[in-house]
């Protein structure tokens, strides 16, 4: 069992930065951030696995990072240049599965936990 605990979105200008938490109860092989808008299928942003690797999408890629402090069982997502686009809930997930995310972090349907989300909005 896991039980994930999302923070820190919040409501910010483009061109600004957040970071996002989550915190992880339980044992996870890969995590990852998700995120939606209203009407529109749940997309990957960003993915870890337990040996490091990390996986970006291509709207992630040179703006967010993924990591992991395993010492506070915490993820993060550090977001930079923050974009209207970006405009979203936010959620964390994990797979309890071996898994890996070197070739991609996979879709929405192959992770089994959630978090409940947090907001995040970026005006122009």
């Amino acid at each position: 069992q896991v039980k994930l605990v999302e923070s820190g979105g919040d409501s910010v200008q483009a061109g600004g930065s957040l970071t996002l938490s989550c915190v992880v109860s339980g044992h996870a092989y890969c995590m990852a951030w998700f995120r939606q808008v209203p009407g529109k299928e749940r997309e990957g942003v960003a993915g870890i696995d337990s040996d490091g690797n990390t996986h970006y999408a291509y709207a992630a890629k040179g703006r967010f990072t993924i990591s992991q402090d395993k010492a506070k069982n915490t993820l993060y997502l550090q977001m930079n240049s923050l974009k209207p686009e970006d405009t979203a809930m936010y959620y964390c997930a994990a797979l309890d599965l071996s898994c890996t995310v070197s070739s991609g972090m996979g879709g929405a349907n192959e992770y089994n936990y959630w978090g409940q989300g947090t907001q995040v909005t970026v005006s122009s």
